[in-house]
């Protein structure tokens, strides 16, 4: 959205931009985001997402379409949020990003959420279970001195 729009959207009062804004979301994704759409009667709240949503996924131009909708899938598969991750297999299947590739995104998040998961229980495990006795030595995972104490 480029700044002179965003100028006349702040010049107006705010339940009388959310018609537009939501006009120019659609546009873009092909439908309305269900949290917008639920947004729609908090148009204070509803402008300043979309504005910043927008000025993240869509203005800067380091990134394209494409590669923006396969972090957003790989993003929401990662974080188990069903409803993103449909909207954005939707839209990712507009811009004709292939079934394939879609996959692709999924997997990574899959493997970058079960990272997370394994290096978090596996710190705790350590944590509690290697590095507790009052040795005054370094713990090797955390590299903080062991104190009995903590």
């Amino acid at each position: 959205m480029e700044i002179e729009k965003i100028r006349g959207i702040l010049k107006k009062k705010p339940e009388d931009a959310v018609d537009e804004l939501l006009d120019d979301v659609k546009e873009r994704y092909g439908e309305i985001p269900y949290i917008m759409d639920f947004m729609k009667g908090m148009p204070e709240l509803l402008i300043t997402k979309v504005l910043y949503d927008n000025s993240i996924m869509r203005e800067f131009k380091r990134m394209d379409p494409k590669t923006v909708e396969l972090i957003s899938i790989g993003v929401s598969a990662a974080l188990r949020c069903d409803h993103c991750l449909k909207m954005h297999i939707r839209v990712a299947n507009r811009i004709g990003i292939t079934k394939e590739e879609i996959f692709d995104a999924i997997l990574i998040g899959g493997t970058l959420s079960n990272a997370s998961v394994l290096a978090e229980g596996t710190r705790a495990l350590d944590s509690e279970l290697s590095c507790n006795g009052d040795t005054g030595e370094m713990c090797d995972v955390c590299d903080l001195s062991i104190d009995k104490d903590d």
